[in-house]
């Protein structure tokens, strides 16, 4: 029956390749925002934070089921408590006042 055209030598996704190659992969995504994770605590926490939060949770692959790599559940953890800080520190920047001094 592999003469009527259903070979599997032009599908070669037939054979459990899977997905294209050109995008970082999982392992790289998780170092990535590891290390925006930690350079988020010393400048530009409110970028820097979601980005980690952005890159750890493409990482895991976009779900919280099964086993998450390491570097990538610590960005997230890191890149929340950037952010948190980030906003804390602009909440209080802006100082009680209400613009009237």
């Amino acid at each position: 029956m592999a003469g009527f055209g259903n070979g599997t030598r032009r599908y070669p996704r037939s054979r459990g390749r899977m997905g294209s190659r050109t995008g970082p992969d999982r392992a790289t995504l998780g170092i990535v925002g590891l290390v925006c994770a930690i350079a988020g605590f010393f400048a530009l926490g409110i970028i820097l934070g979601p980005a980690a939060i952005v890159c750890g949770w493409l990482a895991m692959g976009r779900s919280w089921a099964g086993s998450r790599p390491v570097p990538a559940l610590v960005a997230v953890a890191l890149g929340a408590i950037d952010t948190l800080l980030a906003i804390i520190w602009l909440a209080g920047a802006t100082g009680t006042g209400n613009g009237l001094l």
